[in-house]
């Protein structure tokens, strides 16, 4: 049996892009929308499974009170933390960081933005925490409401790609990606 996972990016928030990281902000009217449109039509789920941040939590809340679905909070499913970069946008990195917003973009796993989460350790966290998924849910399909940070590692995994292309997975606000993890550990692209 496999386990099936909706990955679901939270919505539009009222900080807007950048570096979002471990702030928590909550959604504009804008992104709550995104979210039910994203969900409308879709499932049934056995369960519902989020970020505790507030751009995934309040959504889900609702949306498992609504389906009578448990509700599962996985603090490893937060965001990537970006450290001193936390709340700037790439635009404002640029004046007087280009060089190391380059290194983050070049390659991530080697360099960590100060005071941030390293690559590697944000992806073993989101690891660790499908393997809790696997374990207790075996051979049942949920939603699981996060972030594009979280989302890029399980699709790059699921696309088999190479770690060092985990930056050129394009994940949007309110979009909807199903994947699968086998018993045997192997991903896939649904």
């Amino acid at each position: 049996m496999s386990l099936r996972l909706d990955l679901l990016r939270h919505g539009e928030t009222e900080r807007g892009g950048g570096f979002r990281g471990s702030l928590d902000d909550a959604l504009t009217p804008a992104g709550w929308a995104a979210l039910e449109t994203a969900v409308t039509g879709q499932g049934p789920w056995d369960a519902i499974v989020t970020s505790p941040l507030q751009r995934c939590a309040a959504f889900a809340a609702v949306l498992a009170d609504r389906l009578s679905l448990p509700l599962l909070t996985v603090p490893d499913l937060r965001e990537l933390h970006f450290g001193a970069w936390e709340g700037l946008s790439a635009a404002e990195l640029m004046v007087d960081q280009a060089d190391a917003l380059g290194r983050f973009w070049e390659d991530p796993f080697s360099f960590t933005p100060p005071g941030g989460e390293p690559l590697a350790a944000f992806c073993a966290r989101i690891n660790s925490a499908v393997d809790l998924l696997q374990a207790n849910y075996t051979g049942q399909r949920l939603l699981v409401i996060s972030h594009a940070g979280v989302m890029r590692v399980l699709l790059a995994q699921a696309r088999g790609l190479p770690p060092g292309e985990l930056l050129q997975v394009v994940v949007g606000h309110g979009e909807l990606h199903p994947v699968a993890l086998s018993d045997a550990g192997q991903w896939s692209a649904l």
